[in-house]
């Protein structure tokens, strides 16, 4: 199965986790931090994101978003 035919078998709301996961981990998130809070709709990927950016360390930012 291609690339393609696997993300024609996705849904929306797997669509929307899979590219929040990838900002996070853009962001410094390992891959499976970044999976976790992708798919917690209760987390703001801004928020997340801007954790980072104003220097919690991605453990902080985990044990603030939990």
């Amino acid at each position: 199965m291609s690339a393609a035919e696997v993300q024609v078998h996705e849904s929306e709301d797997e669509r929307v986790a899979r590219w929040r996961a990838e900002a996070l981990e853009r962001a410094g998130y390992d891959s499976v931090s970044a999976a976790e809070l992708a798919g917690r709709v209760d987390i703001d990927l801004h928020r997340a994101i801007g954790l980072l950016e104003k220097g919690c360390s991605p453990e902080l930012a985990l044990r603030i978003l939990r």
